[in-house]
């Protein structure tokens, strides 16, 4: 089944019915969205793009990315989204690892992609090329495709090295699609889903799920997140949903309690993607009130591991709330998720180890690269590489990357237990925990802190000793005006671990 189909049978049920959104105001209904994508794939057919080819998506969040979306799907081919922060030679490389035949483009990023010398025919979504398509003949309905074959390429973040080629198929956007209302939050017509983190990731990937239940699908005017535009479309729009990674939620409570807006019209913000700190989320609730559900997924399992409810995330009742709250809550619906040692055997209640899952939302391995799949798929379980446990509940707790345990004096410490704690003093506003090779312990623990105001390490290490074992403790501080970050947000400790290498601590 080619997921393109839900569009086609969304319109045919709800085709007067508004679709599409810039800002505040409607661009297309179903019937529009579906016409819309019928003329690109006929285009795309007409250019020599068939079922399986590879079609680059570069572009800011904007209506014709869903348009781009749909029309690569109803023509059978592959989609590449492409993260728009990327520079334009890394958006070249994963064109050409991909062996992409054309890329879709909005003008300033088309002009990146030019200077880069792209194979792929590169087309500007506001130019000729594209109003051309949209006055082809429309193909009559989504190519036939079989569940596993290719919907999307998903490149992963590459915090270390090249980025990988995650093979998408239909059968694991639908799997996503259908855990999503069973484990994650229902979706109505009435909804409208923002997209405010970038679509060619996290929020890209919950698109199938509003187009099948025919929701509004809102694209910021800014083209981006932007709190104060993100609380008016709330207020404007109604029953608003959107996904945000941890970074973006502590934003918008910040801007939130500036603004003194208290979640007006703001119906789920889903969170994932890194770790949320208890902190960060505890005061997110206490600003917007219970409107949070937790997801933990990754591009290889995407958005699909495990989830934590709107009502366990705003619980305050249970006997252990704040443990449950630093969880990833329990596995969604549609997976198997166990704790397993370095041979894949099960865990103990509480006992660490390797995050493993398996289901249909598990990806098909890593484009051209059997190496890499092999390693990562073991047996028919996805070895995630994070390090967790999970209680008697069923409720996983997040330690860390297996890459970021450090081990000291043979001790394993995890960094984001030592990150939650520095975090609840009320001077820091983030930090970041690496191990720093020693001759004796093998590795001490130290934390990289962007404070409000001077750093007092005396403070910060009283502070430790009375919430977390002396051991687990900073051996030293570094003051830094920001943590360095991927193009996806996420903390780049490679990038801590190599200053400490070159003796540059902050």
């Amino acid at each position: 089944m080619n997921i393109g189909q839900w569009l086609m049978r969304t319109a045919q049920m709800r085709g007067g019915e508004a679709a599409i959104y810039l800002g505040a105001e409607p661009v297309a209904d179903y019937a529009g969205f579906h016409d819309r994508a019928a003329r690109l794939a006929g285009w795309l057919g007409a250019q020599g793009i068939g079922p399986g080819d590879r079609v680059g998506i570069f572009m800011k969040n904007c209506p014709e990315f869903l348009i781009a979306f749909y029309g690569v799907w109803y023509a059978g081919a592959v989609a590449v989204p492409i993260n728009a922060k990327l520079h334009g030679r890394e958006a070249a490389w994963i064109l050409g690892h991909s062996g992409a035949k054309m890329c879709f483009a909005t003008p300033d990023l088309a002009g990146a992609l030019d200077e880069a010398d792209v194979e792929a025919a590169v087309v500007d979504m506001t130019g000729g090329a594209f109003a051309g398509a949209m006055e082809a003949e429309p193909v009559a309905g989504p190519a036939p495709r079989e569940l596993d074959d290719l919907a999307w390429l998903f490149y992963t973040s590459g915090t270390t090295g090249r980025p990988k080629g995650v093979m998408i198929t239909h059968r694991m956007l639908i799997a996503t699609s259908l855990t999503y209302l069973a484990s994650v939050d229902p979706v109505t017509p009435a909804d409208a889903t923002l997209y405010a983190a970038p679509m060619s990731h996290g929020a890209g990937l919950y698109a199938p799920v509003h187009v099948l239940m025919g929701a509004r699908h809102v694209c910021p005017a800014s083209g981006g997140f932007e709190p104060g535009e993100i609380f008016d479309l709330a207020k404007r729009l109604g029953n608003l949903h959107l996904f945000a990674a941890p970074t973006m939620v502590k934003r918008m409570t910040q801007a939130a309690k500036a603004a003194g807006y208290g979640g007006e019209g703001l119906r789920s913000v889903v969170y994932g993607g890194g770790p949320m700190y208890v902190a960060d989320i505890v005061e997110a609730v206490e600003v917007f009130g219970p409107v949070f559900v937790q997801i933990y997924g990754q591009g290889e399992a995407p958005m699909g591991i495990s989830a934590l409810s709107r009502e366990e995330v705003a619980d305050r009742t249970h006997p252990r709330w704040r443990e449950r709250l630093g969880s990833v809550g329990r596995a969604q619906a549609g997976v198997e998720v166990k704790i397993g040692d370095a041979e894949g055997a099960p865990c103990g209640v509480g006992e660490p180890g390797e995050i493993m899952v398996r289901g249909d939302v598990v990806m098909r391995g890593y484009w051209e690269n059997p190496e890499g799949t092999a390693k990562t798929l073991k047996d028919g379980w996805l070895m995630t590489g994070d390090v967790g446990t999970m209680d008697a509940d069923g409720f996983v707790t997040l330690q860390d990357r297996s890459k970021d345990v450090i081990i000291s004096g043979g001790t394993n410490i995890y960094p984001r237990e030592v990150e939650e704690c520095l975090l609840m003093h009320g001077t820091v506003s983030e930090v970041s925990v690496v191990g720093r090779p020693d001759p004796e312990w093998g590795e001490d623990v130290v934390a990289f802190v962007v404070c409000e105001g001077a750093l007092d390490e005396a403070a910060l290490d009283a502070h430790c000793r009375a919430h977390i074992a002396r051991f687990k403790r900073p051996k030293a501080y570094f003051a830094v005006p920001d943590l360095p970050k991927n193009n996806y947000g996420k903390v780049l400790k490679t990038e801590l671990r190599k200053r400490l290498e070159e003796g540059a601590g902050g």
